[in-house]
């Protein structure tokens, strides 16, 4: 069994619990065990338990972010000690980009990252896809035999240390590593979310619209922004409308959802595609109603991006077909 350390940002705490989910039948199966420092009992020293798992895990997740970029803790002492390890052939070292930011200059630049191409998970239009790249990753390495840990083969290299434990009659005894919870998201949580997909959508929406005028010779964008919950965006060629659409939030039938229609309107009943704000016991994300392609986003779990994604292909779609 492989032992797997997570280096990260408790910032990504909610994306670290999403991906150890995805690595659930694998501890199943006993291929791998976890860690991280939410498993450090009451009354154990901090340093020494995340020092001694570090130095013990035969595989090394650095879960990538601007905040685990930013930390000190996580950068100039996990990281720093896990490339160490790294190139003394002791543990293998896997980056996982969970967030977008400028990662590749690091000293684990150099490593093959996770998900493929080291493409941000939240950038992706379903995350359990993504996660599952990562976990599919962390078996190939534990099943790997060139991912054995090469101890120290000196004879007189130092035993490592246990962890500090608490004194208490279960702190050396056999223990679930299965303490992940439930979250609960209320109808706040659910509100913040919708307004911030519809404000990530409309910038979606800006950057595109410029970045497609800049590519293509004859391409002209419009974006407006009507009021703080709707704008329209149209593209035209050789000054030609093509393609038009209104993005807006609620509605009478759908005050949870942001709408997309392939209009321009004030109108606010009638949409093309609607994506509502749902919940699992780990997170909140989007889930349209299926009246695009055919229904074949109905059963995706879509993120920000992936929201952003589904509305900018319906809307360029007219001008990529022959």
């Amino acid at each position: 069994m492989r032992s797997i350390f997570f280096s990260y940002s408790h910032a990504d705490e909610a994306l670290r619990d999403q991906l150890e989910e995805q690595l659930a039948i694998l501890k199943r199966q006993q291929v791998i065990s976890t860690w991280h420092d939410r498993r450090i009992l009451a009354g154990s020293e901090f340093d020494p338990s995340i020092d001694a798992n570090l130095q013990a895990a035969d595989i090394i997740l650095l879960l990538v972010s601007p905040a685990f970029l930013a930390s000190d803790y996580c950068y100039e002492r996990e990281m720093t000690l896990a490339m160490q390890r790294h190139e003394r052939g002791e543990a293998r070292v896997i980056p996982v980009i969970l967030r977008p930011c400028d990662w590749h200059d690091a000293p684990f630049g150099k490593l093959l990252a996770a998900p493929r191409d080291g493409k941000a998970i939240t950038q992706w239009p379903d995350r359990d896809e993504a996660f599952l790249q990562v976990a599919q990753a962390i078996k190939a390495a534990a099943k790997d035999t060139g991912a054995s840990p090469v101890r120290s083969a000196r004879s007189d290299a130092p035993p490592i240390a246990p962890p500090a434990a608490a004194p208490s009659s279960f702190s050396s005894g056999p223990r679930s590593s299965n303490l992940r919870l439930a979250k609960e998201f209320s109808e706040r949580d659910k509100d913040r979310f919708k307004l911030e997909t519809f404000e990530f959508i409309a910038r979606f929406f800006e950057n595109s619209l410029g970045e497609l005028e800049a590519r293509n010779q004859g391409i002209e964008g419009a974006y407006r922004r009507i009021d703080a919950n709707r704008f329209s965006a149209v593209i035209y060629r050789a000054g030609k409308s093509l393609a038009r659409c209104t993005v807006f939030v609620g509605g009478q039938f759908f005050a949870n959802g942001i709408a997309y229609s392939s209009s321009e309107t004030s109108d606010s009943n009638s949409f093309n595609e609607c994506l509502t704000v749902e919940a699992d016991d780990q997170m909140l994300y989007l889930r349209g109603m299926g009246m695009a392609h055919y229904g074949g986003n109905r059963d995706s779990k879509l993120s920000q991006e992936g929201a952003a994604e589904l509305f900018w292909a319906m809307l360029v779609e007219p001008l990529q077909q022959r």
